[in-house]
């Protein structure tokens, strides 16, 4: 992972829109309905070269594939994994309870989008079916970014934590949330050790360290919150074990939504378990991103802010 000392890096989230007729595809393929897989495949080519490209235009340092050939960050696990089935009823926040015209005007926006409160739950054991697809995805952007390469500082690519997965696909079949998580940890590290072998950075997504205190966390207290984050965080650990340090880092986000986040968790109750004992091996020092529309509360000097970036 690069650093310096003369200037600030820039670097984004990792989710770019995706464009009309290749999301449209995508949730098309979610939905279980056919599509022609050859279009779909050019539609992603492109989408990816146009992505690498406007990263370079604007001077972004450490770059990616916008995670174009997936239909969300963490929604397209279940297309990668068996023992998903059903639909989850994850919970909306109090904030889109209260402020009914912002839900509504957020609704009418994006009438379209991906199964994030009604996606598959966990039905059966999960098992990573094959590596096929990270592979496929792999090639295409090692392809894809060669030749605008030099351009960058490094290459990222992102990865769900096990958190967000628990908290977005529901459990409906193991005993505990602990099981399921230690699941969901042990099939995810193999996408993660295929990333980091490909070359690139790893970059896990967990806004369920953040975001989730007001959505499936809502009625739980601070404390409560805080053990959860451990938690989550130790299987987290787990899944990256045996990876190099300072090829992961870690983005913790509110939720990118642009409504009050009146309810979101202060920095000073998650960030014993972002920097703490419990974070020693995989979290530590890592990028921390605010995903909401104003700033995080951050009360440590150490902590680096990965901010959001537009590049449709």
């Amino acid at each position: 992972m690069q650093h310096s000392i003369d200037r600030i890096l820039t670097t984004h989230a990792g989710s770019i829109p995706r464009g009309e007729a290749l999301g449209a595809m995508l949730l098309d393929q979610e939905q279980g309905k056919p599509v022609d897989q050859a279009r779909l495949d050019a539609l992603v080519d492109g989408r990816v070269a146009h992505v690498l490209a406007k990263e370079a235009e604007v001077g972004i340092d450490s770059a990616n594939d916008g995670e174009q050939a997936r239909v969300g960050f963490q929604t397209y696990i279940p297309q990668r994994m068996d023992g998903f089935g059903g639909v989850s009823k994850r919970p909306f926040g109090r904030e889109f309870v209260e402020f009914s015209q912002f839900t509504q005007r957020m609704l009418a926006r994006i009438p379209n989008h991906s199964k994030v409160f009604d996606a598959p739950q966990a039905v059966g054991p999960l098992k990573y079916r094959d590596t096929a697809a990270i592979d496929g995805e792999i090639a295409r952007y090692q392809r894809l970014s060669a030749p605008v390469k030099s351009r960058f500082s490094e290459l990222f690519m992102n990865a769900p934590s096990p958190g967000i997965i628990a908290t977005t696909m529901l459990n409906a079949h193991y005993p505990s949330h602990q099981d399921y998580l230690d699941a969901i940890a042990r099939e995810l590290r193999i996408e993660y050790r295929r990333v980091v072998d490909a070359g690139f950075v790893l970059q896990i997504d967990a806004p369920d360290l953040a975001m989730e205190r007001v959505l499936l966390y809502q009625d739980a207290s601070d404390a409560e919150f805080a053990k959860l984050v451990e938690q989550h965080v130790a299987a987290l650990n787990r899944a990256l074990d045996g990876l190099p340090r300072d090829r992961v880092r870690l983005h913790v986000c509110w939720g990118n939504w642009e409504g009050p986040h009146n309810y979101d968790v202060a920095m000073e109750v998650i960030l014993p378990a972002l920097y703490g004992p419990m974070s020693a091996r995989s979290v530590s020092n890592s990028p921390i991103r605010g995903g909401n529309t104003r700033p995080p509360r951050c009360a440590s000097t150490s902590c680096r802010i990965t901010c959001c970036s537009s590049l449709a």
